[in-house]
């Protein structure tokens, strides 16, 4: 992403204006998080359509970059994810989503209540991953 004028990145940062700064495939990052809890559940991509349906509907939309299709959260699953926030980073290159989960709260499609299941343990030459949380 190239830089932004001194000028712009005022505004961005200080102003009241929602201007969010898609990436070049037309993509912003967003992070979803438990209301009730500040959990972290998982990361997607939204589209402006997706952004838009988000913001219009107050339930979850995601753009499926394998798919490429717009997803609206638990349409499949059942986990509907209604959002209570819609937050903006500094210079509104990503999105904090605070969702309330509906059916029974696990937002990761391997079935555990969030994508980051795993962490990292040891360093060096041998780090692995340990699960914290078993499907």
């Amino acid at each position: 992403m190239s830089a932004v004028p001194h000028a712009k990145a005022h505004e961005l940062e200080e102003g009241r204006a929602f201007t969010p700064r898609f990436d070049a495939q037309g993509l912003i990052v967003c992070v979803t998080i438990e209301a009730a809890t500040r959990e972290a559940l998982m990361v997607a991509y939204m589209n402006q359509e997706a952004l838009d349906k988000t913001i219009e509907t107050g339930i979850a939309h995601y753009w499926s970059r394998s798919r490429q299709s717009l997803w609206r959260k638990g349409d499949t699953s059942g986990q509907i994810q209604k959002v209570v926030s819609l937050r903006v980073d500094c210079d509104q290159d990503a999105i904090l989503l605070a969702v309330e989960p509906g059916g029974d709260g696990k937002a990761c499609h391997t079935g555990r209540k969030s994508c980051f299941y795993r962490r990292l343990e040891g360093g060096g030459a041998s780090p692995r991953l340990v699960f914290e949380d078993q499907a």
